[in-house]
């Protein structure tokens, strides 16, 4: 990077960082609106969308959420450990029974988010429908929310981006994770990785409301016995595992 470029980054991630956070109207961030939302369309605290992932239905070998994932926002396929990988597939195994169960990980969208708490930009930042997000314009490439990341769902842009997706911006030098498909979400369709699970017949990943209690979501957890990915930590996530 150029000191000119470094300069930039600086002023850029000091000096209109706060604005990046800055509300607007109750639940209206400056994010909402470069991505086209209105005030009057913003995400509401009353919602909390979330996932539940049934580990009993996900297939061994299967990867269908995780190459959707890579389709829909223009990653490529991650074949080095520096590419973007919003998803990702793990095989987990009991060592005292032999059980094996996989399941897909990614950003688990928490209540108490450990990377909004340390990025020192507010880039990382949650919206009021619980979508943990990052904005690229504030972000300055720190890192710090990697670390901070028990889930290890973040990814660092090492290299320009070319065919970008027009509302999916990403961009070098940025971290970025999964975001729920929130351009999906905002126009009222399922992540890409749900529609992509379904129709490939197994049907292991549910999104909704988890505040709605006469959503599918919160009655099958309400119901049944659901895990949270290192609940010890307290982060209430947005993500739920059932079957572990």
């Amino acid at each position: 990077m150029s000191g000119v470029d470094a300069r930039r980054r600086q002023l850029i991630g000091w000096g209109v960082a706060g604005l990046a956070g800055t509300t607007l109207a109750p639940g209206v961030m400056l994010f909402d609106l470069a991505h086209g939302r209105a005030p009057e369309e913003a995400a509401s605290p009353k919602v909390r969308w979330g996932m539940l992932i049934d580990a009993t239905r996900c297939a061994e070998g299967c990867d269908e959420c995780v190459a959707a994932c890579a389709r829909e926002h223009g990653l490529g396929k991650a074949t080095r450990p520096t590419d973007s990988q919003w998803i990702r597939k793990v095989d987990i195994k009991d060592l005292r029974s032999g059980r094996k169960v996989s399941a897909p990980v990614m950003c688990q969208h928490c209540a108490n988010p450990p990377c909004v708490d340390v990025c020192p930009t507010k880039a990382s930042f949650k919206r009021a429908d619980g979508i943990v997000l990052v904005d690229r314009h504030t972000c300055i490439g720190c890192r710090y929310c990697i670390m901070a990341c028990p889930y290890k769902a973040r990814s660092f842009v090492h290299e320009p981006v070319r065919d970008q997706r027009p509302d999916v911006p990403r961009g070098k030098g940025c971290v970025e994770s999964c975001t729920l498909c929130v351009h999906r979400i905002d126009r009222g369709d399922s992540p890409a990785c749900v529609e992509a699970c379904a129709a490939a017949g197994h049907r292991a990943i549910l999104f909704g409301d988890l505040n709605d209690p006469e959503s599918e979501i919160a009655k099958r957890v309400a119901t049944y016995r659901t895990t949270q990915l290192r609940a010890d930590l307290g982060l209430d996530t947005g993500v739920r595992y059932q079957g572990l």
